[in-house]
């Protein structure tokens, strides 16, 4: 595998990893309500996920996933479904004017794991985009896993500057109760339009 090669997909992850969608909107929100405990197991849950999609394309799983249209399109629907309830979850707690017991951190990266397990987005990047940086005159699985490494490495740097920075603002602006609701309820509308986004790409038919 070329120098070159790895290069142009490690900028593809970090444009991938660093732009809005389900995984870094939950690492947000976790940091922003719970602080840096909560930002780094959900961030763990989110980079679990992301191993068991390198997994996949390593085995053969993400080819033979996207040769069927159908079961692509349950995935998406999957999380669609998925966000859709993280934002009604969230826009309830949101709603409770005094303070919430803190979530339990494996209940925080049990969740992180099943949102980017279901993140069409990041399907979409191991299904269809990573192929494309693999000669196939080699053998797949050895290029898949230095490939997924850079991507995992640059994932838990992008998820950890959001943590940081996230818990950051938390210390410093949500100590106010208002506060506090106002960004509950963004987050959820937040995850809502993102699961309706996701359905939506769904319905399309190639």
């Amino acid at each position: 595998m070329h120098l070159t090669t790895v290069l142009l997909f490690a900028l593809a992850t970090f444009l991938l990893t660093v732009s809005p969608g389900p995984g870094v909107l939950y690492v947000t929100a976790r940091s922003l309500a719970q602080g840096r405990r909560a930002g780094f197991a959900s961030m763990f849950g989110i980079e679990f996920g992301e191993v068991v999609w390198i997994a996949a394309a390593a085995t053969g799983v993400a080819a033979l996933l996207s040769a069927s249209v159908t079961a692509l399109d349950a995935l998406r629907f999957a999380g669609a479904a998925y966000l859709v309830y993280l934002g009604i979850q969230r826009w309830r707690q949101a709603g409770v004017v005094t303070a919430p017991l803190p979530a339990p951190l494996v209940r925080i990266f049990l969740q992180g794991f099943v949102t980017q397990l279901l993140n069409p987005k990041v399907a979409v990047f191991f299904i269809a985009f990573l192929p494309q940086f693999l000669n196939t005159a080699q053998p797949i699985a050895p290029q898949v896993m230095v490939l997924g490494a850079v991507y995992i490495v640059i994932a838990i740097a992008v998820d950890a500057t959001y943590v940081l920075a996230a818990a950051a603002v938390s210390r410093r602006f949500m100590r106010s109760p208002v506060a506090q609701v106002r960004t509950g309820r963004v987050a959820a509308a937040t995850y809502v339009a993102l699961g309706l986004a996701a359905a939506a790409t769904g319905v399309r038919k190639p």
